[in-house]
């Protein structure tokens, strides 16, 4: 096994590793995760955030549920087949990026364009956000990630003239900065199925025992619980405000006021979605895009797909796997500029009262410990034999 440190700035440090496979005619598998997290603020959380703390049957902590659950899963899996003295069946790129909370412009997307060598003869990865399991109807069942949306990171601009706070004032910026941000936080973008989705919504149909003819997509998705309100973003698109900025004090008008924007649109669709943004903001004001990454959806077919619903059969026999279409992003869109066709699958086995989904950037982060057991077993299973 040979290991490389790529560190696109200081502190900026991704860790890739090849696993030789017994099968060297066969493509590449990499298996990816992130060793970034969001912020968290200790006095929102009932521990310490970065404490790692084990109670209550979990593992609690910024970072449990997104994504170092997946990072301990692979590492353990590893140390079972090698440490057993065997070889996984093809190579495997096992890959640990910087960056992916921020976008993945210091990880992924660097390794992809200044070492794609490291990633020589992969044509298939798997990571994060897919393979859990969903409560639906008193059913468990899992949930694939196939694809993702795609990420368009905008700032909106507004310009007025600065004055005492005590003027009249019809040029005001943070006036026309509200306007702006309202019509944009509260357009309702139209449900739009892909692939993917369809295929979902007939198998929660199913699952639910409804029509898919009489009732909505949308309120299908709500019915399946705290899977819904992840789902629910990839059924349309997503215009959602996230920061303000304007102004230094009370009795002053600033020239100038800003909002960030997190939009997240079906794959092909941003440029369509941006014209919209534009006319719904009107040409007082100036849209940067500060950040933006394309979408992804692959097949819920083939042999990758096959191995993993195989795996989670061999530990939890008979239950039902969905595909479904992920409403963020991981570093399967970096890869894919490789060719690399990327999956989510960290497989995790839940009790129905637990509301993973929720937890992603949420309070009080949490993974049972016997779910982080069955993945190591499950990805153990998938790496050995695929």
């Amino acid at each position: 096994m040979t290991t490389t440190y790529v560190d696109s700035d200081p502190g900026r440090t991704s860790v890739v590793a090849r696993v030789t496979g017994s099968d060297p005619s066969l493509p590449a598998l990499v298996v990816h995760g992130h060793t970034d997290v969001v912020p968290a603020d200790p006095a929102n959380w009932t521990v310490d955030p970065f404490g790692g703390e084990i109670k209550d049957g979990m593992l609690w902590g910024r970072g449990a549920v997104d994504m170092k659950n997946m990072d301990a899963m692979i590492i353990t899996a590893l140390q079972d087949i090698l440490g057993a003295g065997k070889q996984p069946k093809r190579d495997l790129v096992i890959a640990f990026f910087a960056d992916e909370e921020a976008g993945g412009v210091r990880g992924s997307h660097h390794l992809v364009t200044q070492r794609p060598d490291l990633f020589a003869g992969a044509t298939e990865a798997i990571s994060e956000v897919g393979g859990y399991s969903v409560t639906i109807n008193d059913q468990r069942a899992y949930l694939l990630q196939t694809g993702e949306k795609a990420l368009v990171w905008i700032k909106l601009i507004a310009r007025g003239t600065a004055a005492h706070g005590s003027r009249v004032m019809h040029n005001n910026a943070v006036t026309k900065l509200a306007e702006a941000v309202v019509a944009v936080g509260r357009r309702e973008w139209p449900v739009h199925l892909t692939d993917t989705t369809e295929q979902l919504i007939v198998e929660l149909a199913r699952l639910l025992d409804v029509d898919p003819q009489r009732v909505g997509p949308e309120e299908i998705v709500l019915a399946t619980g705290s899977a819904g309100g992840f789902i629910q973003g990839t059924l349309r698109t997503t215009t959602n405000p996230t920061l303000l900025k304007a102004g230094y004090k009370h009795n002053v008008i600033p020239d100038t006021a800003e909002a960030l924007v997190d939009v997240r649109t079906l794959a092909g669709e941003e440029e369509a979605v941006l014209a919209e943004i534009r006319e719904l903001v009107g040409p007082d004001i100036e849209i940067e895009v500060m950040h933006r990454d394309i979408g992804l959806e692959n097949p819920f077919q083939g042999d990758l797909v096959e191995a993993m619903v195989a795996s989670l059969g061999v530990h939890d026999p008979g239950i039902p796997v969905l595909p479904y279409l992920l409403s963020g992003g991981t570093d399967n869109k970096a890869l894919s500029l490789l060719g690399i066709t990327g999956y989510g699958f960290a497989p995790l086995k839940l009790p129905a009262e637990l509301d993973f989904p929720g937890m992603f950037h949420g309070v009080d982060e949490r993974v049972p410990l016997d779910a982080l057991v069955f993945g190591r077993q499950v990805l153990g299973n998938l790496l050995t034999n695929y």
